[in-house]
């Protein structure tokens, strides 16, 4: 670890940057499972066509009509997740709202008894449940990270559907792509299993980024997984051609 590139982070400007960059809503994480998602299922989709001795054109047509329906489907899902949770936060605020309005001394002892089992005793103790509970936006903010565990900022379910569907077809067309031009099946399939590595150790550098781990790894981790379910696919498709002798 650099010390002092660990200082430079520390300096107050910097925590402030810092502290701000992470109040605000991360696409990452959406754009991630979109793109992982579309790569892989697409590409497997090509791998088990060619497993089974299928034209190009019939890989491309079931692949596109894949990266359609699945892609919308898959935003629906992760719509309907974030919506999810929007609602249980609003539920919970407007309950706190609630408590607070009908019994504040109740609400104040919460908030004293959480900060207690922080390490706060006396004085500073008092002085931070006054703080808080003469600001009633702050006091119900409190009450739902410390009480209920909840997260501070929300995702918007729109922006996460539209970001996981984008992220989903762009992801998805990487190992089609081959399939659109007039080439022998198997350069079509060669140059699809090339894209759609790359796609996937891209894909997996960026979701370094949401788990925090090493790029190298993360990108290596998720090569391997869509490598995987490709060549399942793959080997599922010849099984099946020949077992139905096609």
């Amino acid at each position: 670890m650099d010390e002092s590139n660990l200082a430079v982070e520390h300096q107050p400007d910097q925590i402030s940057l810092r502290l701000d960059r992470a109040n605000q809503q991360r696409p990452v994480a959406d754009a991630v499972l979109g793109g992982i998602d579309g790569c892989v299922t697409t590409f497997a989709i090509v791998s088990g066509s060619v497993g089974a001795g299928l034209p190009g054109s019939v890989a491309l047509i079931l692949g596109i009509a894949n990266l359609i329906a699945d892609g919308f489907s898959m935003a629906i899902s992760n719509y309907e997740a974030v919506k999810a949770d929007v609602d249980y936060y609003d539920h919970l605020e407007q309950m706190e709202h609630a408590h607070i309005a009908l019994i504040p001394a109740g609400e104040s002892e919460e908030v004293r008894q959480i900060f207690a089992r922080k390490g706060f005793n006396g004085e500073t103790l008092e002085q931070i449940v006054e703080t808080i509970t003469k600001d009633r936006g702050l006091w119900v903010k409190t009450m739902l990270q410390e009480e209920h565990g909840m997260a501070d900022q929300l995702r918007s379910p729109i922006r996460s559907a539209l970001i996981t569907f984008a992220s989903f077809l762009f992801a998805g067309l990487v190992p089609l792509a081959p399939f659109f031009f007039a080439l022998t099946l198997t350069t079509q399939f060669f140059a699809s299993t090339l894209l759609a590595a790359t796609g996937f150790f891209v894909i997996g550098m960026a979701k370094s980024r949401v788990i925090n781990k090493p790029m190298l790894r993360s990108g290596l981790s998720t090569l391997a997984t869509g490598g995987t379910a490709a060549g399942l696919a793959f080997l599922t498709g010849y099984l099946l051609r020949e077992a139905f002798g096609l």
